[in-house]
């Protein structure tokens, strides 16, 4: 996937995630979420810590190369420990009780990924990162992780608020083709399976029945883990 595809899905995603909050009602953001500690408020403060990294990644010197995929970046290292974990939620938060309401922390989510896609536009196609786990990314590679953060944290938001599920099709295929892997999208287009609902069995959001599971194993699908 290049870098402008990614972007356009970042883009999309976000903008449909920034839609489906606005005007929330402020009880509406004390609504807890499969993410346990997290209310939606505090969910959305993670979605919006975790692309606020970008600009300081931006600003930095860029690695001579890039060293990780975007599959590799979510190998089970200490980036999701305990420790890390715990460091995580408590970010989010302090985030979220920083915001004076629930459309305060809307606004500022909404800005900040605004920014993030201006300054990513601006970037070379072969632009390096490095993370702030020390990865030496390809800006594109990178890019993919966080539209997982938008799409799956998106279908978490909706479900906490019991509506439908916005995840675009341009999200939708980032992520399938993340957690499948080139060689096995015929496969995962075989279970007959809408984006969201892929998304949701594929991220163990939604169980297997008996005969899912059956079938998913005899398309010989291994999909990513992510954490």
């Amino acid at each position: 996937m290049d870098q402008n595809q990614v972007l356009e899905a970042f883009r999309l995603e976000a903008g449909e995630l920034t839609k489906a909050v606005a005007g929330l009602p402020e009880a509406e953001w004390d609504r807890p979420t499969r993410c346990e500690p997290w209310s939606v408020r505090e969910l959305l403060g993670h979605v919006r810590i975790v692309i606020a990294w970008l600009p300081q990644m931006l600003d930095s010197p860029a690695p001579d190369s890039a060293e990780v995929t975007a599959v590799g970046y979510y190998r089970p290292d200490d980036r999701f420990s305990p420790q890390t974990n715990a460091t995580r939620i408590d970010l989010a938060r302090n985030h979220a009780a920083e915001c004076a309401n629930g459309a305060t922390l809307a606004e500022d989510f909404a800005a900040t990924w605004r920014r993030v896609d201006r300054l990513c536009r601006d970037q070379p196609e072969n632009r390096v990162v490095r993370t702030r786990h020390g990865d030496a990314m390809l800006l594109s590679e990178f890019l993919i992780t966080r539209v997982v953060e938008v799409a799956v944290h998106g279908l978490d938001v909706a479900e906490a608020l019991r509506c439908e599920p916005w995840l675009t099709a341009e999200a939708g295929m980032v992520v399938r083709q993340l957690l499948l892997g080139p060689g096995q999208l015929d496969a995962g287009r075989a279970l007959g399976w809408d984006e969201p609902t892929f998304l949701r069995k594929a991220t163990g959001r939604a169980a297997l029945d008996a005969a899912e599971t059956a079938r998913v194993e005899r398309l010989g699908i291994q999909w990513l883990t992510l954490g």
